[in-house]
């Protein structure tokens, strides 16, 4: 991962203060470590990113749809060599699933810990995802987490203390069915960063990287048409649902194992909305970029 970021061109002076971060903090479990499936590219927040948790920031990266927020959040976990823990948010979110309850085992009870608390206890990143789906009651359990306190209380036990190599990176989407505006107590915790979208750029680095025989001039073409999309959506002529780029990764996928590409790409793309109208604009699109003769063998070396 440090040679990735020496590639993508971040501040040496950055990447030496993340390996002496990790001497510092030597991971002592490979339990809860992950290996991103893919990589964030960006120079400029790889570098406020890893800035803002060598500082001992908490961190919220906030932005539209297919920005990579939970590629990066994972990338970082990973590059800081710590072990990382999910929260995924939703309306029905309580604190005892995030610090943890009581359980029976063999008979008695014991406390069960819960991805809050075992990231203090082990000095994990944990990534709050879409943290603005929660209630606030819920969130308010995070407030002596993050602030100046750095503990946890646990009802019926003891407080706890948070592992010094701990952090916390949380994610938000706007306008999402469900969300509500951060309380502002809680938003006062995190230092911001606004994802930009992937460029054309960027995307064919991603494209070359997770499908090492694409050719050149192929991923050029899927970039194109997520780029394509993503114009079109900026504009009003389709909703965001069509902008999926998790979706695309998934067709050019299908089209390696050797479906077709056009049929590969409405599964991936297509296909993720149920208006007719819309469906047919997605078509013309791709039908801009991509030949209804094209078979998937010419899309690799």
């Amino acid at each position: 991962m440090l040679e990735f970021l020496r590639e993508e061109h971040v501040s040496e002076q950055i990447i030496r203060q993340i390996e002496q971060f990790r001497e510092k903090y030597p991971s002592e479990t490979d339990t809860f470590t992950i290996r991103p499936r893919y990589l964030y590219y960006g120079k400029e927040v790889w570098e406020q990113a890893a800035q803002a948790l060598l500082c001992g920031e908490n961190l919220l990266l906030a932005g539209a749809k297919a920005t990579g927020k939970n590629v990066l959040a994972d990338n970082l976990a990973a590059v800081f060599g710590r072990p990382s823990f999910g929260v995924s948010f939703h309306i029905n979110m309580d604190a005892s699933y995030m610090i943890g309850t009581d359980t029976f085992r063999d008979g008695q009870v014991v406390f069960r810990p819960g991805p809050v608390y075992q990231c203090a206890d082990q000095g994990g990143f944990c990534i709050l995802d879409e943290i603005n789906m929660a209630r606030n009651e819920a969130l308010a359990v995070l407030h002596s987490v993050l602030d100046f306190r750095r503990m946890i209380s646990v009802p019926g036990y003891d407080a706890i203390r948070v592992h010094d190599a701990a952090r916390f990176i949380a994610t938000m989407n706007y306008g999402y069915a469900g969300t509500r505006e951060l309380n502002e107590a809680l938003a006062s915790r995190f230092v911001v960063i606004h994802m930009p979208e992937i460029t054309q750029d960027n995307l064919e680095k991603l494209l070359r990287k997770d499908f090492p025989d694409i050719n050149r001039q192929a991923a050029a073409q899927f970039a194109g048409l997520f780029t394509d999309i993503g114009k079109k959506c900026q504009n009003g002529e389709l909703t965001p649902k069509v902008l999926d780029l998790r979706g695309l990764l998934d067709a050019v996928r299908l089209i390696r194992a050797g479906l077709s590409p056009l049929p590969a790409l409405d599964m991936g793309i297509t296909n993720k909305t149920f208006d007719s109208y819309e469906q047919s604009l997605v078509r013309d699109i791709i039908a801009s970029r991509i030949s209804k003769n094209a078979r998937s063998s010419s899309f690799f070396d």
